[in-house]
C-alpha cells in the first residue's frame, strides 16, 4: 500500500511541475497566480499523502489545512493588488480604457 501512495506523491511532483511551468511563463499575471495556487493546493495533497506514510495523518492534516488557508488568503490578496493596480492584459503596462482616451 505504500507503495501507491509513493507513486501517487511522484504524481503530484510531476503534475506540479507543469503548474511550475504556467507559472514562470504565463503570458498575464493571472496566469502566474493561478499557476501557484494550483502549486498551493497540490501541495496540500501531497502533505496528506506523505501523512499517510509515515502513518501520522492526524499531525500531517494540521499542517495542511493551514497551508491551504495560507495559500488561499495569498492568491485571493495577490488576485486584489494586480487587479487594482497592474494591468492583467498581456499587452503591457500603460493600456487606457476607451473612456480615458476621448476625454
Amino acid at each position: 500500500m505504500d507503495t501507491f501512495f509513493l507513486g501517487i506523491a511522484v504524481t503530484l511532483c510531476l503534475m506540479m511541475l507543469l503548474a511550475l511551468y504556467r507559472a514562470i511563463s504565463g503570458p498575464t499575471a493571472l496566469d502566474r497566480i493561478m499557476g501557484v495556487n494550483v502549486i498551493g493546493t497540490k501541495t496540500t495533497i501531497l502533505l496528506v499523502v506523505i501523512g499517510t506514510l509515515y502513518h501520522r495523518v492526524d499531525m500531517f492534516i494540521d499542517i495542511a489545512l493551514a497551508y491551504a488557508l495560507l495559500n488561499f488568503i495569498v492568491t485571493i490578496g495577490a488576485s486584489r493588488y494586480f487587479q487594482h493596480h497592474k494591468n492583467l492584459k498581456p499587452g503591457g503596462y500603460g493600456f487606457r480604457h476607451k473612456a480615458e482616451e476621448d476625454k
